[in-house]
């Protein structure tokens, strides 16, 4: 099946990815590089992402579940790699025999994966979190002492190596948000709490693509850059993504699948929320919420057909949407770009986070399994197509 024949397909560049984790390396020379690729690599595909960056000189990778670092070792990656999101019972010895980073934030974690290790017969590498602000995972300050001194205990016995000390901001893409400074000083406090307790971490890290970008007192070891590695900006305060020397990786285009001409007054898709105002050519573009496409973009999401950007008519459905070409011409199999890098004029996943009241992460991370990822590289061994989406 040729490319022209997918119904739709989301068109992935790992030269922009590369290029995009060389810029982001560049802005923190002094520090090694993680670049997250959890959920399949924001929408992305984790496999093919992955070893792309790795090329481009990451030291580092980062997964939110467990299984996403699982799959990753599965498809031959053999450096670097952490898994920060656990829940008890979790799968903690299999982490440890293939050698990945845990995120501990409490005394439970540390307990589990101590037994673990124990059961596998190595020592388990433990990042320790400690929540400095965020507000979500990590440990409390209250109660940090608690948990390096059991920690360094725990690493005394034999049973884990703390590799790392961590943490998140909570407004980094807010330059000059009073919570920046705050975080910085609690996690500095901590790190000297896990020194004091003899700890001595591989890596300390609190940055994101934000802070990554805009505080390089923040930088210490390593920096976890997300977003920005798929060339979207993690906010329209810190620049534009040419503004940061970054190119977007995805381009989600479709296959015209009907177009037809219409008189005036002819209602448009569910609840007829859109008329056309008189005779004119309506082009029926398939995809929808089921694959990811908002159903808020209903009367507001940007597409451009024909050399021209338009908006969606009427309501999005699951499987589709129309556009009212205002009585120009098109031909069903005509392309339909959603958003790409915009040098054709096609809209940004910028332009659909504010035509849908989002952000640009959801616009692409959303996009499903039922869209085929297509890779382009100019070097590298890249599959042609993913007829999944899924990346792997």
């Amino acid at each position: 099946m040729n490319e022209r024949a997918l119904r739709a397909r989301a068109t992935i560049d790992l030269d922009a990815l590369r290029s995009n984790v060389r810029a982001l390396k560049a802005h923190a020379p002094g520090a090694r590089l993680m670049a997250v690729v959890k959920s399949d690599a924001y929408g992305h595909g984790a496999v093919q992402c992955a070893a792309a960056a790795r090329e481009a000189g990451a030291e580092w990778l980062g997964t939110a579940l467990p299984e996403e670092a699982f799959a990753l070792r599965e498809a031959g990656d053999t450096g670097r790699l952490m898994a920060w999101l656990w829940t008890p019972g979790g799968p903690w010895r299999k982490a440890v025999s293939l050698d990945i980073d845990v995120s501990v934030s409490g005394l439970w974690a540390l307990h589990e994966v101590s037994h673990a290790a124990h059961a596998a017969g190595r020592p388990a590498r433990v990042q320790l979190k400690i929540d400095t602000g965020l507000g979500r995972n990590g440990c409390q300050p209250a109660e940090w002492a608690e948990l390096t001194a059991a920690a360094r205990a725990a690493e005394t016995e034999g049973l884990i190596q703390v590799t790392g000390v961590w943490s998140h901001f909570a407004c980094a893409d807010e330059p000059g948000h009073p919570s920046i400074a705050a975080q910085i000083a609690v996690f500095r406090d901590a790190l000297a709490t896990a020194e004091a307790a003899g700890l001595r971490p591989e890596v300390r890290h609190i940055c994101n693509t934000p802070g990554l970008l805009t505080l390089p007192e923040a930088h210490f070891d390593l920096v976890r850059a997300g977003i920005g590695i798929y060339g979207v900006s993690p906010s329209p305060e810190i620049g534009t993504p040419a503004d940061l020397g970054l190119r977007p990786v995805m381009t989600l285009s479709a296959s015209l699948a009907s177009v037809k001409h219409v008189p005036g007054g002819h209602g448009v898709s569910y609840g007829h929320h859109y008329t056309t105002p008189g005779d004119t050519t309506l082009a029926l573009v398939p995809l929808g919420y089921a694959d990811g496409i908002p159903r808020h973009a209903s009367g507001t999401g940007p597409v451009l057909i024909a050399g021209k950007r338009r908006t969606i008519a009427g309501r999005v459905a699951m499987d589709q949407f129309v556009v009212d070409l205002g009585g120009e011409s098109a031909s069903v199999g005509d392309e339909a770009v959603l958003f790409g890098p915009g040098d054709r004029g096609e809209p940004t996943a910028e332009d659909w986070a504010q035509a849908t009241g989002t952000i640009g992460y959801e616009i692409v991370t959303r996009i499903g399994s039922r869209v085929p990822r297509v890779y382009v590289s100019e070097h590298g061994n890249v599959p042609e197509r993913d007829g999944t989406g899924e990346g792997t």
